[in-house]
């Protein structure tokens, strides 16, 4: 095996191990924030259920990572592990100042950001016009449709018909696309797919978390406080775990996807099968990064954003697992961040707009927007510069 090789090998392993740093606090921020488990039993509990992931689900989005995101031209040993350094720098400088951007999209941008330094614009795999005519149809009709029930919706409580109908017609929006993938009538794979969910990840999360945080507390309006803490605490547990297992199966792919994507580039494997011990090592890998956690970005999500409940953590927890065991199950890398960040957001909005810390929330959002145009412009400086170092310029 080329030196080249087995080094891009090495650093695929350590983006997942830095995956796992950073995104750690995603599955037990809530559970940390509620008190429903220590700090060190969330952490290995969640770090298991991380190496599992990638066992549980099919290799889709690591399928998506090495062959639907840049063109196969553009994938040669010296792109994939000069995209991989960008994005583990970019990880791990975000880790270190507690911002829980997503480790999904520092891949994404840097292999599109190599991939371009390689053979231009034409490396990425645009949609094709059908694709974007079919998406925006879509959301037309999605957001005609939510902006009419909710502005009628808030019109029978008079309160602000035009505010109602405009917050209908976003979710509707997002919405309808997720829901035309579930029943098979819109197909989205690729890049395409994953700037799309940037934006629906997040409003599916509070849209979702926020009217499942109703039904609880209109189902158990007559609880005491400690009756619901004892129903809602192993729920949220058992969520959480499911969330972190969710998580393993989608962000735990990233090296499995770019392990056999190198493979593939350098002639090891004729065709992009992925090898068993590919699956192993990735697995571990994110899970040893899960266990030794990224405690400030903890902190923000768990404390900041806003105070959870034991049955929000539950409601939050159960929101983002949904997202994120569908869009898995399509092969779609999805930034777990966003979805779970998002349902969080919205068991705290049932308190009110002034239990949110939008300050916060607005920080977040901005390091989401940034994150795949930031590791696309490293990747793609730093090929040259590596390319001029070692001569192959």
């Amino acid at each position: 095996m080329e030196p080249l090789v087995l080094f891009g090998i090495i650093l695929a392993l350590a983006l997942n191990f830095v995956n796992g740093l950073n995104d750690a606090s995603h599955s037990i921020a809530t559970v940390v924030a509620t008190k429903a488990l220590s700090p060190f039993k969330a952490v290995i509990y969640t770090g298991l259920c991380n190496i599992a992931g990638p066992f549980v689900f099919t290799t889709a989005v690591a399928a998506t990572i090495g062959t639907a995101i840049v063109h196969a031209d553009g994938l040669t040993p010296l792109s994939i592990v000069v995209a991989m350094g960008a994005a583990i720098i970019l990880v791990f400088v975000a880790t270190r100042s507690g911002i829980p951007i997503s480790s999904s999209h520092a891949m994404v941008g840097g292999l599109l950001g190599a991939g371009i330094a390689v053979m231009g614009p034409a490396a990425v795999l645009l949609p094709s016009a059908l694709e974007v005519e079919e998406v925006i149809g879509a959301a037309l009709i999605g957001g005609a449709v939510g902006g009419v029930l909710l502005g009628l919706f808030v019109a029978s409580f008079h309160e602000d018909v035009r505010l109602g109908a405009l917050l209908g017609a976003i979710c509707g929006a997002a919405l309808a696309i997720p829901f035309l993938m579930f029943i098979g009538i819109l197909k989205l794979s690729g890049l395409f797919a994953i700037v799309l969910f940037i934006f629906i990840s997040p409003i599916i999360g509070i849209t979702g978390a926020f009217f499942f945080d109703l039904l609880v507390i209109h189902l158990f309006r007559h609880s005491r406080r400690n009756r619901m803490r004892r129903i809602f605490q192993p729920l949220h547990v058992l969520a959480c775990l499911v969330q972190a297992t969710a998580h393993g199966g989608n962000d735990g792919q990233h090296a499995i996807g770019v392990i056999t994507a190198l493979l593939v580039s350098s002639g090891i494997l004729l065709s992009f099968d992925v090898p068993f011990w590919v699956v192993a090592t990735s697995a571990l890998a994110i899970g040893l990064g899960t266990c030794f956690g990224g405690w400030q970005v903890v902190d923000k999500m768990a404390r900041e954003i806003t105070k959870i409940r034991p049955y929000q953590g539950f409601c939050a927890a159960t929101a983002s697992s949904a997202i994120l065991v569908s869009v898995t199950h399509a092969g779609i890398p999805v930034s777990s961040t966003h979805a779970i960040n998002g349902a969080i957001i919205g068991v705290g909005a049932t308190r009110g707009k002034s239990a949110v810390q939008w300050k916060v929330v607005r920080e977040m959002m901005t390091a989401w927007i940034i994150t795949i145009p930031l590791a696309l412009a490293i990747a793609w400086a730093g090929y040259f510069v590596v390319a001029f170092v070692t001569g192959l310029f």
